[in-house]
C-alpha cells in the first residue's frame, strides 16, 4: 500500500486524513492524486465506494495554496442532494488545517445559510445543478475564478436530465482550468462531454480495489418472496448473526415510509430517507445512520446517493431494481473498504422476468430465485439466523400508545383497566362503589335524563332541563353554588 505522504499530498492533509485513521491510498487515489496535483485533466471511471473524493478532492486543496484568495475557486458539481452533503462533509475534514473554506449548495434547504458562506468568502463550493444555476442567474454564485472543476457521477447527472445544466455551467468557469471527470460508466453522451470541455484528458479506469474481490466480498441471496411476508422475512434477517448496520431499498417513497413504520413498531432501530421528506429529516436519518443511533436505514435509490458508510453488512432490496446498473449500485452499500457482505433481493411473482435480465447480464447463474417464505428452513442457515427467532425483538415492549393533547403516549396498563381509569379522574379519585356509579353518569346530567345537579346539589323534577351552572373552583376547593346560570 502507498501512504498519502508518498504521493507527495502536502502535511497538513496527510495529518487530517491520518486524525481519520486514513494513512494509505486506494487504488484510484494512487493514479490520479499524481495526475491532478500538477493540473493534468482526468476522466476517472470508477464507482462509488472506490475512494475517488480524496482521489480528485486532494489534488483540488493542495492546488488551491496553503491561504488562497476569498472567493470562489474550485466548484464540484454532483447530482443529488446527499451526494453533496457527503462530498462536502470529505473537502471539510480536507481543509481541516488550513484557511480554506467549502459550502455545499444544493436545493430543499434555505438560500440564506448558503449566501452568507458565499458572501464570507468559500473559496471550494460543492453542489447540484439546479442550484448552483439559480444562485449564478442572482449573481450570488461568481464562478468566473473557479479554475478547479469537478463533475462527480457524471453518468447520473445524465441520467437525471443534468447534461444541458452541466453545459450552462462550464460556460460560467473560466476557458483555462483544471477538470477532472468521474463515471462509473462512459456512455457516448459523457465521451462527448469530455472531448467538449476537456484539455488532453488521461483516462483512468480504477476498481474498488479490485473488481473480482468486490464481487468476492459480497453474497448475493435472491429470493421469490410474497409480498405479505416480506416484512416479517425482512425482520427475521435483521436478527442474524454479526448483522450490523444494514440498507433496505424500496421502489417507492409510500413503501419507505410505511416499512419504516413497520419496523419500528416491531422494536427496530429505523431511519428512512426518502424524497416525501424535508431534507433536513433527510440529512438527520443519514447523521443518525452514519453515527450507529440508527442501524437500519429504508431508503429509495434516488435518495441512497452519498451513503457512504464502510461498515454496512447488509443490503436488502425489498423489492427488486429495474436494472442491472441499479443492483450493482445498491449492492454496493456494503462489502466496502475490503469488507465482506450479503445483498439480499426479493423478487416478486410479477418481476421475475426483471430478475432474469439482471441474473443474465450480470452472469450471477441463479435463474431461478428461491421460494422463500419466513419460516423457511433455509433462510436461518443462509443468514446465520439464530433458531427459533421471530419477527419482533424479543425485548421491546408490546405498548399501546394513546392520543392525548400533546401527542401519543404509551398506555402502560392494560385495556381493560381504561374505563377504571377515567371513572376515577371523573369522581376525583374516590374509590367507593357508590361513588364511582355517580361518576359514571355525564357531567351535570342525572343518570336518567330527568334531573340534574346544580352547582349547589339540587335538583329540579318539573320535567324541564334545568339551566346549567358554571363551577368555580377557587384555591382548590370545591364547586362553588352561587355560579351564574348558563343556559343549556
Amino acid at each position: 500500500m502507498t501512504t498519502f505522504a508518498e504521493l507527495g499530498v502536502d502535511q497538513d492533509i496527510v495529518d487530517a486524513l491520518s486524525a481519520k485513521g486514513i494513512v494509505d491510498a486506494f487504488p484510484i487515489q494512487e493514479q490520479t492524486i499524481p495526475l491532478g496535483l500538477p493540473g493534468q485533466d482526468i476522466i476517472g471511471q470508477a464507482k462509488t465506494g472506490t475512494g475517488k473524493t480524496f482521489g480528485f478532492g486532494i489534488p483540488v486543496v493542495q492546488r488551491l495554496g496553503q491561504a488562497p484568495e476569498h472567493g470562489v475557486k474550485a466548484l464540484i458539481v454532483v447530482p443529488t442532494r446527499e451526494l453533496a452533503v457527503q462530498v462536502y462533509e470529505d473537502m471539510d475534514m480536507l481543509t481541516s488545517n488550513r484557511p480554506t473554506s467549502v459550502v455545499a449548495i444544493y436545493g430543499g434547504k434555505a438560500y440564506e445559510g448558503q449566501i452568507d458562506q458565499l458572501k464570507a468568502g468559500a473559496q471550494i463550493v460543492v453542489g447540484t445543478p439546479g442550484r448552483l444555476i439559480d444562485l449564478n442567474n442572482q449573481r450570488l454564485l461568481d464562478l468566473s475564478n473557479a479554475t478547479e472543476v469537478v463533475l462527480d457521477e457524471a453518468d447520473k447527472m445524465l441520467d437525471l436530465g443534468f447534461l444541458a445544466d452541466i453545459e450552462k455551467i462550464f460556460q460560467k468557469v473560466p476557458p483555462v482550468r483544471h477538470t477532472q471527470l468521474f463515471s462509473a460508466t462512459m456512455p457516448g453522451p459523457i465521451v462527448a462531454l469530455a472531448r467538449r470541455f476537456m484539455t488532453n484528458p488521461i483516462h483512468i479506469r480504477a476498481t474498488d480495489p479490485d473488481e473480482g474481490l468486490t464481487q468476492a466480498n459480497i453474497r448475493h441471496l435472491v429470493y421469490r418472496a410474497h409480498s405479505l411476508d416480506k416484512d416479517e422475512v425482512i425482520a427475521r434477517i435483521l436478527q442474524a448473526e454479526g448483522r450490523g448496520k444494514s440498507v433496505i431499498f424500496t421502489r417507492t417513497k409510500r413503501a419507505a415510509q410505511k416499512l419504516v413504520d413497520e419496523l419500528g413498531d416491531r422494536g427496530f432501530n429505523a431511519a428512512a430517507v426518502h424524497g416525501d421528506m424535508s431534507q433536513e429529516a433527510r440529512e438527520r436519518s443519514m447523521a443518525a445512520f452514519k453515527a450507529g443511533k440508527r442501524d437500519v436505514l429504508i431508503a429509495t435509490d434516488v435518495a441512497a446517493r452519498g451513503i457512504d458508510v464502510d461498515d454496512v453488512t447488509h443490503v436488502i432490496n425489498h423489492t427488486i431494481p429495474d436494472d442491472e446498473k441499479t443492483y450493482l449500485h445498491r449492492a454496493g452499500r456494503t462489502g466496502r473498504a475490503g469488507k465482506t457482505g450479503i445483498a439480499v433481493t426479493f423478487v416478486d411473482w410479477d418481476d421475475l422476468h426483471k430478475w432474469a435480465l439482471i441474473n443474465r447480464a450480470l452472469e450471477f447463474g441463479q435463474p431461478e430465485p428461491v421460494e422463500t417464505y419466513s419460516s423457511s428452513p433455509h433462510l436461518y442457515t443462509d443468514l446465520d439466523i439464530p433458531a427459533g427467532t421471530k419477527g419482533r425483538i424479543a425485548t421491546a415492549p408490546r405498548t399501546q400508545t394513546v392520543k392525548t393533547t400533546d401527542g401519543e403516549r404509551p398506555a402502560t396498563a392494560s385495556s381493560e383497566d381504561a374505563p377504571r381509569r377515567r371513572r376515577r379522574r371523573r369522581s376525583g379519585g374516590a374509590s367507593a362503589s357508590g361513588e364511582t356509579a355517580a361518576a359514571d353518569r355525564p357531567a351535570d346530567r342525572g343518570a336518567d335524563g330527568g334531573g340534574t345537579h346544580d352547582g349547589g346539589g339540587k335538583e329540579h323534577h318539573d320535567g324541564k332541563p334545568a339551566p346549567r351552572r358554571r363551577r368555580r373552583r377557587r384555591g382548590g376547593s370545591g364547586a362553588a353554588g352561587g355560579g351564574a346560570p348558563v343556559s343549556a
